[in-house]
């Protein structure tokens, strides 16, 4: 086989560490630019991304050359070294360790968007929490409470 092929649709799902409300709206557009470079530069495809002030999420189409967890690697660190570097917080910014990813089929792809899209509305009935053990279960992901979130 000459070429490689995927069609593989992952929803990264993350906070801010303690979950703060960092992510000002103020810069939000520059950071998801900023993201954008970062996901492209990989060799994937940005289908969505918002974020409320505690978490972001951000939908892509994986690239072949690059895994998952190395994918959200990138984006984390890449893109805390830009908050700091650029003094957007006025304290030091850190994402929470761990991330969810969740695969979507083809025919989800657009529910998807329109869900990330959604977020500000969404978040005035739900919190992240709520949101993310939703995440957890819908999913059947087997976790630890205890290990979910870090608290400090």
């Amino acid at each position: 086989m000459a070429n490689t092929f995927t069609k593989i649709y992952i929803q990264y799902v993350f906070s801010v560490k303690t979950r703060r409300n960092q992510l000002n709206i103020s810069f939000k557009e520059e950071l998801h630019k900023y993201i954008t470079g970062i996901v492209k530069n990989c060799g994937c495809k940005l289908l969505s991304i918002n974020s409320v002030p505690d978490h972001i999420h951000i939908f892509v189409a994986m690239g072949t050359k690059i895994s998952i967890a190395d994918l959200m690697k990138e984006v984390k660190s890449s893109s805390t070294k830009f908050i700091n570097d650029n003094m957007l917080t006025k304290i030091k910014f850190a994402w929470q360790d761990g991330y969810g990813a969740f695969s979507y089929s083809e025919s989800q792809v657009n529910r998807v968007i329109d869900y990330i899209n959604s977020q500000e509305k969404h978040h005035k009935k739900k919190t992240f929490k709520e949101e993310y053990m939703e995440f957890l279960e819908k999913f059947h992901v087997v976790y630890d409470t205890r290990y979910v979130f870090d608290l400090d």
